[in-house]
């Protein structure tokens, strides 16, 4: 992998940056819309499915990153897009592949409001804690200069507070959010990826030289977080749907919030971007196929045995 990657710098303009985090917070809106103070309750009556889940995405994710990232040792940017990526909390479209594998889809909506809601605080101490451990990534962070309080800040004010104005749409006025929240989330999503490929697009003569060792890179990091997800949900003894459920939850990371903070935070640096970016791809891609393969599995077993095992 070329050194060079870490000097590369994607850039937005001021006016564009606030744009593209009005975008993201929009789309965690969208996504709010449909959740209720129901799938929070629901975890308190059945706690240890998405208590597994959380702790597999929120602790052991960031921590098998790492030792991942002592194994292969990329350069210092990549190293610290792999531990952004792992820091992030559940994307939304976790919840469709969750629902196309024939997984436990409330399991999922608590997942994502849950880890998106404990961000705020997880997300800075993960990227925080472990990048301090790595002397390369120490050393980047601390030439970038990255402010812990103002990412703190950043992530309540792009995932925390949509997340609580969705559900109270939501709670109030239903035929509302009924309405809105498909059209929200198709204008949000198409904006979100115009604003990334114009990113790339500017950077292309650079980002040329990187693409295919950083998009392995990812692949095996993600497989690594679904395997992870399925492992540990077969370990605590949850059924095949919530395996399901667990391990696409912890495969698919908002990449969207990654990308906010690093073009917030981290000046658009390449190797970190390309990491992010990619995962944000790959996670689609990789999703939507093991949750088809699930999905075929689950409609050609005889209906008693569905559950019984993958």
């Amino acid at each position: 992998m070329n050194p060079a990657l870490d000097a590369i710098r994607l850039e937005l303009e001021p006016g564009n940056l606030l744009v593209l985090n009005l975008i993201l917070a929009l789309l965690m809106f969208g996504v709010a819309l449909d959740l209720r103070l129901a799938d929070f309750r629901a975890v308190l009556r059945s706690p240890r499915g998405p208590l597994a889940g959380l702790a597999t995405q929120l602790l052991l994710l960031p921590a098998a990153t790492f030792v991942l990232i002592q194994c292969i040792d990329p350069i210092p940017s990549v190293k610290l897009g792999m531990m952004l990526v792992a820091a992030c909390p559940g994307g939304n479209v976790s919840n469709f592949l969750v629902w196309l594998a024939q997984g436990n889809t409330a399991l999922s909506v608590s997942m994502t409001a849950l880890s998106s809601s404990i961000a705020v605080f997880s997300t800075p101490f993960n990227l925080a804690l472990w990048a301090s451990l790595d002397p390369d990534t120490r050393s980047l962070l601390a030439d970038i200069a990255v402010d812990a309080g103002a990412m703190f800040t950043t992530i309540l004010l792009l995932l925390a507070i949509p997340l609580v104005a969705g559900m109270l749409i939501r709670s109030r006025y239903p035929e509302v959010s009924r309405h809105i929240r498909r059209p929200l989330r198709v204008f949000g999503g198409t904006v979100f990826l115009g604003f990334i490929v114009f990113a790339f697009y500017r950077g292309r003569a650079d980002l040329t030289m990187a693409i295919l060792p950083v998009l392995g890179i990812v692949v095996i990091h993600n497989a690594m977080a679904i395997a992870l997800g399925y492992g540990t949900a077969r370990l605590v003894g949850l059924n095949p749907r919530d395996r399901r459920a667990v391990s696409i939850e912890v495969g698919v990371q908002n990449s969207g919030l990654g990308l906010a903070l690093v073009f917030n935070f981290f000046a658009g640096l390449g190797g970190t971007a390309m990491v992010v970016a990619w995962w944000g791809t790959w996670h689609l891609v990789g999703g939507f196929t093991i949750a088809s393969i699930w999905s075929w599995m689950a409609h050609r077993k005889p209906a008693p045995s569905a559950v019984a095992a993958d």
